[in-house]
């Protein structure tokens, strides 16, 4: 099967790149003029793959006054000036994974060198601070215009280190300097942007910049970064109908997958729902819907941290907040929240008005099974090989209704868990058994159906583990040290099956034993009803 001629390839940061190799692009322009002349300090938090550093290579060709680049775009209306600006743009990811404070000063020597190569240097300017404030002050000088300033990945140098206080503190200490003149220098600024992940308030940035406008919750910049389901159907139409003919489905019934696994995403209480543009671009490069965020790789920060802040992995769904509680500085962080959040491991999905609350939840197929999937391992210290296989296994017997093939291979997986003493979990305050294996098969039925549900609340208590799988509902009831028809009978006596009962739904009830001897599951029973 052939490619598209023109394609938006994913991978592609470079806005030059693209519209010279005349590469699919997905029109942000006008939102990107908008931007550019309603504010002057702008910050925007976005996840990692999401089209931040195109956004800031689009920045720097639009200062650099290329109009070529944006013929048939929506900026090639809007704009009539083209001034040439200054720009200094730096890119702060090459400082992740140094070793060592000086290696993250080198790279930024290496990038400062670069505009000095310009417009000259002073040998009195020693520290990067003090070379960039000069650069600033000679460029203007130079050019008789002010600079536009992009910072790409700002704390790239610091989220690493987030788990080492020290380090952090000696990496917070050389950024802060170099981002010092920002504030100093705002007489040199025309413009200036800076995107990351998440906010580190301590830094200069944010404590001397007093004017800095915060985009990345506005409803009006909501879907500057990343692709609407408007701009998928209207760009990659072509596309589309390509995968569903790879997959032998209609178009619609694509479209329908496509927006499962990759789609979901709000930035805002006002958000169009957002695909991330990686994982899209990437299915419809490679005709294959396959996990791709995941493979781009998975920050072990985060992880480090919900085990830092005791984080109870069964209350990740359908969490109520306010903004002030995921939407705040690192350093104010009193739970691994905002970091789930801003990471983009949950995201908005509804907003109440009356009540001024949000809801958060996975945004989709793709990050909730890559996530369990990355996460099994810091409860269970296990590899994530054989969890894979068991998911596998567990997700053909659950489609085909095997419900006691299925609980062999739970009670196999079990039995591969290194022994955890009194049940103690790596990640979290899984301190008794029966959270330890409601939270180990929580997770796994995460992997297999994304309608997996604990301590379900029903008239007569809560029940332990709900799950659906296309028409059947599956309820579960875990005893530890007591017997699986105990169990069952619970289920049974409180009513938990029956608000699945209505319709044409299977309903399946599975009582579970576990043994706190054996550590492992000892019996089960099965009772099955076709409404």
């Amino acid at each position: 099967m052939s490619l598209p001629t023109r394609f938006y390839t994913a991978g592609i940061q470079d806005f030059a790149d693209i519209r010279e190799r005349n590469l699919i692009y997905v029109d942000k322009t006008d939102l990107i003029y908008r931007l550019t002349h309603e504010s002057k300090f702008v910050f925007l938090s976005r996840p990692r793959r999401f089209g931040k550093t195109l956004l800031c290579t689009t920045l720097k060709c639009y200062f650099e006054g290329r109009k070529e680049l944006f013929e048939g775009l929506a900026m090639e209306k809007l704009e009539t000036e083209w001034t040439k600006y200054p720009v200094l743009h730096f890119d702060l990811s090459f400082c992740k994974n140094q070793y060592d404070i000086q290696g993250i000063i080198d790279e930024l020597n290496i990038q400062i060198s670069r505009y000095e190569k310009l417009y000259g240097r002073n040998e009195a300017e020693t520290t990067p601070g003090k070379r960039f404030a000069g650069i600033m002050e000679r460029a203007c000088e130079q050019t008789e215009l002010k600079c536009a300033v992009i910072l790409d990945e700002y704390d790239a140098p610091l989220l690493d280190s987030l788990n080492d206080s020290q380090k952090l503190a000696e990496i917070r200490r050389v950024m802060q300097e170099f981002y010092q003149p920002l504030k100093a220098c705002e007489r040199y600024e025309h413009f200036v942007f800076i995107t990351g992940i998440t906010k580190f308030s301590q830094l200069s940035i944010f404590s001397t910049i007093n004017n800095i406008t915060n985009i990345s919750m506005l409803p009006q910049y909501s879907a500057i970064c990343g692709i609407t389901v408007n701009e998928a159907l209207d760009v990659f139409k072509p596309d589309i109908q390509e995968l569903a003919n790879a997959y032998s489905c209609s178009y619609d019934e694509m479209v329908d997958k496509l927006k499962a696994k990759y789609d979901g995403y709000n930035f805002s209480r006002k958000s169009p729902d957002i695909f991330n543009p990686f994982s899209l671009t990437m299915a419809l490069k490679n005709r294959e819907l396959d996990s791709y965020w995941f493979g781009s790789g998975t920050p072990t920060y985060l992880f480090e941290q919900m085990k830092r802040f005791g984080t109870n992995i069964l209350s990740l769904e359908k969490i109520t907040a306010s903004a002030s509680d995921f939407d705040v500085p690192t350093e104010n962080m009193h739970t691994a929240l905002p970091l789930l959040y801003q990471s983009g491991y949950l995201t908005i999905k509804r907003y109440d008005m009356r009540l001024d609350r949000y809801e958060l939840d996975f945004p989709n197929a793709e990050v909730r099974v890559g996530f369990m999937e990355n996460l099994l391992p810091h409860i269970t210290g296990d590899n994530i090989a054989l969890a894979r296989n068991t998911v596998t296994d567990l997700y053909d017997s659950l489609y085909r209704n095997d419900i006691e093939s299925a609980m062999q291979y739970l009670k196999a997986y079990f039995a591969s868990i290194p022994y955890l003493e009194h049940g103690r979990s790596e990640l979290g305050n899984l301190t008794t058994f029966e959270a330890f294996y409601e939270t180990i098969m929580y997770v796994i039925f995460s992997m297999v159906s994304k309608y997996v549900y604990t301590q379900v609340k029903s008239a007569n208590g809560r029940s332990d583990i709900v799950m659906f799988v296309d028409d059947t509902a599956y309820v579960f009831e875990l005893k530890i040290n007591g017997t699986a028809r105990e169990a069952l009978d619970q289920i049974n006596s409180n009513g938990y099956m029956v608000p699945y009962e209505a319709g044409n739904r299977k309903v399946v009830k599975v009582g579970v034993a576990f043994s706190k001897d054996e550590k492992n599951i000892t019996d089960w029973i099965v009772e099955q009803k076709n409404n």
